[in-house]
């Protein structure tokens, strides 16, 4: 399984960030400048691709953190 930091190197990729932004486990999604729908399907693709693990528009609504995605996959 892949570490928090792995997780959120990853995940940085995904959401496609303009600017730098310092993510921790903690770091809740909503306070996300690019936090919008494209990212959040950016994300359900990392799920896919990354970890073979298939995840929905549903899982991530009930995740309020960075920390919360991080669950999901394992």
């Amino acid at each position: 399984m892949a570490t928090i930091e792995e997780f959120i190197e990853e995940f940085t990729a995904a959401v496609d960030f303009q600017e730098p932004v310092a993510l921790t486990a903690d770091t809740a999604l909503d306070s996300l400048p690019e936090w919008d729908s494209l990212a959040a399907l950016g994300v359900i693709v990392m799920f896919d691709t990354q970890y073979g693990k298939v995840i929905t528009g549903d899982d991530i609504e009930k995740a309020a953190t960075v920390g919360d995605l991080y669950k999901l996959i394992g």
